[in-house]
């Protein structure tokens, strides 16, 4: 029986019901999106530097999304007729969202290739960060757009929790921005929605996920942003592709190795190491501390918080899955374990673990790393050393 009888959830091409309704939520974020690039260029013609490369066929569509451009990077937080201010703009832009030759991929071929110039316009490394966004909607007939997961609300009389279904998109984006945390615009998008489907639980129970080659998996969106980015930025050893502990993925890691591109992620799976006979929290476990390194970042509430974190790092080579071994080689990766010693009451510890392909040898590469890491999730950090020095 293949994955697909077996209905895992899998992404797929959004059909045409999917497109039609919710095309305007959808742009309305993508070109809302391009304030960002608004305010890197600072200048009067960033509309046209960043449809330099885009082409909808149609040159009365091209001048229409330059206008729609303008009109929401000057109004990003504004509703439709909001941002157009009359009613005969915001009747064309929901025409100009009907046409069947507009979509998101040809909106964003300009905004690529100007991403690809300012990288070139740019020395030393580039992180790009990956993240997946969903995007909900209420519909009379959700099955027409899909669904993205499933909700638990409140607690029904007999104990149990009340669920339904969410529908909507998802978008899988990639970032680039400088090491000094300069967005340069966005490298790679992908966009997906999923079939309704039951009994995934207990169909996990007679599939073993790690035996499900990536390309059938959601995950793949992982390795196919990492390439794309890879081949924009034209320079893959600068590119540093940075992500969560959802890109804690083997086939990611042997895609970069195979690309020469470099990767830092957080790591959620405790991997066998060396020759098979330990794993990395146990090599871990015996590896001294080399020093601590100091963060500023806000929690949840807002509020300013800082934290002491005590590092170690060492480099070790890292098995694949039992189930894959015969088909990926090991890798040398570099492994950087980040604790908070003495944590504040009330929060708990800040704990990142993270692997790499970079080298992390020196103290000093481990910090930079920790470094990458903070700004993935815009922490603002404190530039000491306190054991960490050049």
């Amino acid at each position: 029986m293949g994955f697909m009888a077996l209905q895992l959830p899998t992404s797929h091409q959004l059909h045409k019901h999917t497109v039609d309704k919710v095309k305007p939520d959808v742009f309305f974020w993508l070109l809302s999106s391009f304030d960002m690039i608004r305010g890197i260029n600072m200048g009067q013609h960033w509309v046209n530097e960043e449809m330099t490369g885009c082409d909808l066929g149609d040159a009365r569509l091209n001048q229409r999304l330059a206008v729609m451009l303008e009109a929401l990077g000057d109004r990003p937080d504004k509703s439709l007729p909001t941002a157009f201010q009359d009613w005969a703009n915001t009747k064309a832009a929901y025409r100009f969202f009907a046409n069947e030759n507009v979509s998101e991929d040809k909106i964003l071929e300009g905004h690529f290739a100007a991403s690809a110039l300012r990288i070139q316009a740019t020395d030393g490394p580039i992180l790009i960060l990956q993240d997946t966004t969903e995007f909900s909607f209420k519909r009379s007939s959700p099955e027409k757009i899909g669904f993205i997961n499933e909700s638990t609300g409140r607690k029904m009389k007999e104990g149990r929790h009340l669920k339904h279904t969410v529908c909507g998109l998802l978008m899988h984006a990639s970032l680039a921005i400088t090491t000094e945390g300069l967005p340069l615009g966005l490298t790679a998008a992908k966009f997906w929605t999923r079939n309704k489907f039951k009994g995934t639980e207990a169909l996990k129970r007679k599939v073993n996920p790690t035996r499900v080659p990536i390309e059938q998996k959601e995950s793949m969106r992982w390795l196919d942003n990492l390439q794309r980015s890879t081949e924009l930025a034209g320079s893959p050893e600068r590119c540093v592709h940075i992500g969560d502990r959802e890109s804690d993925i083997f086939e990611l890691f042997c895609l970069a190795q195979d690309l020469d591109t470099h990767f830092l992620i957080r790591s959620c799976v405790d991997r066998l190491a060396e020759e098979g006979g330990t794993t990395i929290s146990q090599v871990m476990a015996e590896t001294q501390v080399s020093g601590t390194h100091d963060i500023h970042f806000r929690d949840k509430r807002g509020n300013q918080q800082q934290a002491t974190l005590s590092v170690k790092h060492a480099k070790m080579t890292v098995c694949p899955p039992m189930g894959k071994q015969k088909k990926y080689p090991k890798q040398k990766l570099g492994i950087i374990f980040a604790e908070e010693k003495n944590p504040p009451e009330g929060r708990s510890p800040i704990i990142w673990k993270l692997a790499t392909n970079l080298p992390v040898a020196r103290r000093r590469s481990a910090k930079a790393c920790l470094v990458f890491t903070a700004l993935e999730y815009r922490d603002i950090l404190q530039d000491t050393e306190n054991g960490l020095p050049h």
